[in-house]
């Protein structure tokens, strides 16, 4: 259970951190969002693994460091944080969010830029937190929230910057439900995040054989 929570926690303050800074119109924005990510990864990593993303877990799953019976269990407390954080965002600023692709990128572009980064994710944070070669380092959540300070500033534009699925569908729901937005995007932000941890459970298993 304290796996779950601290996942769930861990989200929340994601997904709320995320609308905040986003609804700012602060240009910094992807270096707040980073810096969230590298926090509770810190906070969380020792107990969880401090993932907070479907598709890491789901690579975390594929690497053998997530026991099957604990994916599930992830992807639901994630989803829940991430709804709760975006719900918390809207009762701050009075207003919704949600990731969407820009009116000039092409689904196939949008889809393209959410698999890529999150591969990079994906593949970051297996090396960097499930490695026998790297363990024990203290760079670990540097080296995973920066990933995001990169992936928002660089593919956040075309492809709304999700990179993970939770994130995709909480803001989703409570701009859905209290925002008058909709779901046709909501395929999207799991297609992509979920391949790209699918190809770097792949591509971490060829590094680790090397």
């Amino acid at each position: 259970m304290r796996k779950y929570l601290t996942e769930f926690i861990g989200t929340t303050f994601f997904a709320m951190t995320i609308g905040l800074a986003v609804m700012s119109g602060s240009p910094f924005a992807p270096l707040v969002i980073g810096c969230a990510l590298m926090v509770i990864v810190y906070m969380g990593g020792h107990v969880s693994g401090g993932h907070y993303n479907p598709a890491v877990s789901f690579a975390a799953y594929r690497r053998g460091a997530l026991p099957a019976s604990d994916l599930l269990p992830y992807v639901i407390a994630q989803v829940a944080g991430a709804t709760l954080g975006a719900y918390f965002a809207y009762m701050f600023l009075d207003q919704t969010f949600a990731p969407m692709p820009a009116s000039t990128a092409t689904t196939m572009t949008a889809f393209l830029v959410e698999t890529l980064y999150t591969f990079l994710l994906a593949l970051t944070v297996l090396n960097v937190a499930t490695s026998k070669r790297t363990q024990g380092n203290s760079y670990f959540g540097l080296a995973i929230g920066f990933v995001i300070v990169i992936a928002a500033f660089a593919g956040g534009p075309i492809s709304g910057g999700a990179f993970n699925p939770a994130i995709g569908t909480g803001p989703t729901i409570v701009h859905a439900l209290l925002g008058g937005g909709g779901w046709s995007h909501l395929w999207l932000y799991w297609a992509g995040p979920l391949l790209g941890g699918l190809l770097a459970s792949v591509v971490f298993k060829i590094q680790e054989e090397a």
